[in-house]
């Protein structure tokens, strides 16, 4: 684990979400406790994948994870959301706590289909980040103003954060919710995936060790 200065902000009160339903769902992973919120400015739904009791704690491990579906359901090799979601749901079952939250956030926030566009000026040699500027989109539309009040509603009181994204930290910190500490997501990468994994790494400062001999924890102080 890495640990980074405790920081406690001012908690903000705000009313996004309904808590629109809940149920224990089984898994090969054992029981998840499933809590659906729904957004009141677009209908669009978020999953909360509890384990353990959390309520009033501190330091509970929490993953903010973009839904993916090109990984996650058909098993795309471009990036490593796969990866990061199961090593996520992995950690905090065998420790008996934690939450993963899931948020449709496709594509950084452009949607399903940009995402495909942008794949397609991806092999014509622009990056991530060229093709989501070249469609006229910012690198990165995600917001975590939902993923704090799901945390607030599930009464946690602070989080050591599962990511390897600096931004991930700030947004949950301006939204009011105190981050202990960060737990590296670390995943294996591949031929298709390697340059976007050191792309998002050398332009938006993400946590991520791509060979043996990198270090960039000691790079980030």
């Amino acid at each position: 684990m890495s640990d980074t200065p405790q920081i406690l902000p001012t908690r903000k009160s705000s009313s996004l979400l309904e808590r629109f339903s809940e149920a224990d769902v089984p898994t090969e992973r054992g029981v998840l406790r499933t809590v659906v919120f729904r957004e009141k400015r677009n209908g669009r739904e978020h999953v909360a994948l509890i384990v353990g009791d959390i309520l009033d704690k501190e330091g509970v491990p929490v993953r903010v994870h973009s839904e993916c579906l090109t990984s996650e359901v058909f098993g795309s090799l471009k990036c490593d959301c796969r990866q990061q979601l199961d090593r996520a749901l992995d950690f905090v079952t065998q420790n008996g706590c934690g939450v993963v939250l899931y948020l449709r956030q496709e594509g950084r926030g452009i949607g399903l289909g940009n995402k495909i566009k942008a794949y397609a000026l991806q092999s014509q040699g622009l990056d991530t980040y060229e093709s989501n500027r070249k469609l006229g989109f910012a690198d990165d539309l995600r917001s975590y103003d939902v993923a704090a009040e799901m945390l607030r509603s599930l009464g946690v009181r602070s989080v050591d954060l599962i990511t390897n994204n600096p931004l991930k930290i700030a947004g949950l910190v301006e939204e009011g919710i105190p981050v202990r500490r960060r737990i590296p997501s670390r995943t294996a990468h591949n031929p298709h995936n390697v340059d976007y994994l050191r792309t998002k790494r050398e332009r938006t400062g993400h946590l991520i060790e791509l060979f043996a001999e990198d270090d960039t924890e000691a790079k980030v102080g």
